[in-house]
């Protein structure tokens, strides 16, 4: 059952980093999935909050890196720990045929710490915030950071989705936490 896993798992890999591969975003994903792309955007976050909402901001804040934290922590050093499964840029058997487009690294693959962290931050802001203009762009946000780390070789598809839907888990539970003992107008 898990070689036909993997060998599905593989056959995405595939549609996605070579069937789809083009200039546009052979430049645009390593850009989309750097973490120092959007540096500016979370100190402008940080900064609104904390100006506009003064302490229920600082709360909301705390409450958004504790999410993300959490969601880092899980999965990068307990969940890769426990399976140990080779980045498919690490992967002797596999690495010839994808295309690389950023530094491999040498961590574990599953699950993806990008897409949990992005989509814990996604679905905590969803639901911590009353604005209901930024769940859609959001979830296309951290959307696309996930796909751009198998579009640039890093991760298999199953590492995103299972690390997607680690973050959502997340992201709910820090924003029902959130909601019951700071429940603030934002």
């Amino acid at each position: 059952m898990l070689e036909i896993l993997q060998h599905i798992d593989e056959h995405l890999m595939l549609l996605v980093n070579i069937s789809l591969s083009n200039p546009i975003f052979d430049f645009l994903f390593p850009i989309i999935r750097n973490k120092y792309t959007w540096l500016p955007l979370y100190l402008a976050v940080v900064l609104f909050f904390a100006i506009k909402y003064k302490a229920d901001g600082w709360k909301w804040i705390f409450f958004l890196v504790l999410t993300v934290a959490l969601s880092d922590y899980i999965s990068a050093s307990i969940i890769k720990q426990i399976f140990e499964r080779l980045r498919p840029c690490n992967n002797q058997t596999f690495v010839d045929q994808i295309n690389t487009l950023v530094h491999c690294g040498r961590g574990y693959s599953f699950v993806s710490s990008h897409a949990a962290n992005h989509f814990a931050l996604a679905i905590f802001s969803i639901n911590s915030l009353k604005l209901k203009s930024i769940r859609i762009p959001i979830v296309i946000w951290a959307v696309a950071i996930s796909i751009a780390q198998v579009y640039v070789g890093v991760h298999y598809p199953f590492d995103i989705i299972m690390g997607a839907f680690l973050g959502i888990l997340i992201g709910y539970a820090t924003s029902m936490i959130h909601k019951k003992y700071f429940s603030i107008v934002l």
